[in-house]
């Protein structure tokens, strides 16, 4: 991650190296004109998942007939947000107690405390999947009942630096349900153990994807003076 005084850069750099899900397509680039070679332009070619590094799921990844990405409002993913570092053991769920936790540790910035009661995005930083270029599987995810709770108080949207908001072995998915029946949006597999806890405006707009169950997102944060 790279970030100056006012913008943090919270995505993994895209490249064939980066981890993906077990099973999912990586990156491959296919070179079909290039300038080196004396042709006249340089004409690439990808091929991956779409759920590759800082990515945002459409419900129709994990709802029947559910709105697929490109039908998603953008102000999920644009706005002031809050970014919450929790102390989470690898392959357990965050819980609503470990998130108020953190939001009372001496890191949390006291005077964002008036921000955090109107917040609508919380990016929380788990620390549990270090290096989006070395897979591991005992990373960290939500528990169902933190996204309820989350929604009650008026957030719209999850992120989390993992590549899913659930476990790798989870099958009935209960954070997505969660996220589906409150109508929330998701971001997974951000980078953001630089970045400081504290208030931010999050930029992280997905493609206007036809029909996909998801898409990339350049996702950055700009620091709130």
């Amino acid at each position: 991650m790279t970030h100056d005084t006012y913008i943090y850069d919270i995505s993994p750099a895209i490249s064939p190296a980066l981890g993906v899900w077990p099973g999912d397509t990586t990156l491959s680039r296919e070179v079909l004109l290039d300038i080196t070679r004396g042709d006249n332009i340089t004409l690439s070619t990808l091929r991956s998942t779409v759920h590759m590094g800082a990515h945002a799921d459409g419900p129709n990844h994990y709802g029947k007939d559910a709105p697929s990405i490109d039908q998603r409002s953008l102000r999920y993913y644009i706005g002031e947000c809050q970014v919450v570092h929790v102390d989470v053991a690898k392959k357990s769920r965050v819980s609503i107690g470990s998130l108020e936790n953190a939001i009372a540790g001496p890191s949390f910035r006291p005077a964002t405390a008036a921000l955090w009661e109107s917040t609508s995005r919380v990016l929380i930083a788990t620390g549990t999947f270090p290096d989006p270029e070395n897979w591991n599987n005992d990373f960290a995810a939500l528990e169902p009942s933190l996204v309820d709770w989350l929604h009650a108080r008026g957030v719209i949207t999850i992120g989390i630096d993992t590549p899913s908001v659930d476990l790798i072995d989870s099958k009935d998915l209960p954070a997505h349900q969660a996220f589906l029946q409150n109508d929330m949006a998701i971001l997974e597999g951000l980078v953001l153990k630089n970045v400081p806890p504290g208030p931010y405006e999050l930029i992280a707009l997905p493609l206007p994807l036809v029909g996909f169950d998801a898409s990339p997102v350049r996702a950055i944060l700009r620091s709130i003076p």
